[in-house]
């Protein structure tokens, strides 16, 4: 292949793949300098490295959503719907983000029945539930409730903080439009709401196809993050 047949949305795709694989080094870097901090008693050092450790992951994770959205454009996103333990993969999820909790100090508490079982595709469903917490991460006080239930037929994954809640604009528009216009203040494009109503949309059954809702309430009164699958 010559450079001239090269797409310029395959060149992005091979970049965000190099750029991701340098925010994961960093990562891992900036955790162990976190703890050395926090072992020599430097608290302040300490935080500051933890707002960084957070936006790096962030950062991590949208690049793997556009990674994915990518492929999803290209029709070459291999769709794999399979009979999966909801509890497995939440406990799964919740373990890629533990360093950030512990650096936090977030507690999470998870109410899904051991056997709660579902067909979707795990990799993109963990990729939801991922940037649900990220943006509950950013949010909350000091904590996270996940939730999963099957309510009309449908598997229903919740994600609550008690912040202080999705401002009204958001919520008119269910942040299903968030990506169109960019919050030039918070720095925030709405790929994380793009993708996972991307993902949610993906899954059909028996007519009915996913969708993903925010709201305020929830066990603690701040932001939730709600995902339906057929």
């Amino acid at each position: 292949m010559t450079p001239e047949e090269i797409s310029f949305t395959d060149l992005m795709a091979s970049s965000i793949h190099d750029m991701k694989n340098s925010v994961n080094v960093q990562v891992n870097a900036l955790e162990i300098i976190a703890l050395q901090a926090q072992a020599n008693g430097d608290v302040e050092s300490f935080k500051s490295l933890v707002g960084v450790i957070g936006q790096a992951h962030r950062m991590n994770a949208n690049l793997i959503q556009l990674l994915s959205l990518y492929k999803f454009g290209k029709s070459i996103y291999p769709l794999d719907i399979a009979e999966q333990s909801v509890a497995e993969v939440i406990d799964e999820t919740l373990l890629q983000t533990r360093s950030i909790l512990d650096f936090k100090g977030i507690s999470v508490v998870v109410a899904c029945d051991p056997d709660c079982y579902w067909y979707f595709d795990r990799d993109l469903v963990t990729g939801v539930l991922l940037n649900a917490l990220n943006n509950a991460f950013g949010y909350t006080k000091d904590k996270i409730r996940v939730v999963a239930d099957v309510v009309a037929g449908m598997l229903t994954l919740r994600v609550e903080d008690n912040g202080a809640g999705y401002p009204v604009n958001m919520l008119q528009c269910d942040g299903l439009h968030h990506h169109k216009s960019v919050n030039f203040l918070s720095g925030s494009t709405g790929l994380g709401f793009y993708f996972s109503s991307q993902v949610a949309a993906k899954h059909k059954n028996k007519g009915q196809c996913g969708s993903l809702i925010i709201e305020n309430g929830g066990a603690y009164g701040g932001g939730c993050f709600v995902v339906n699958l057929p």
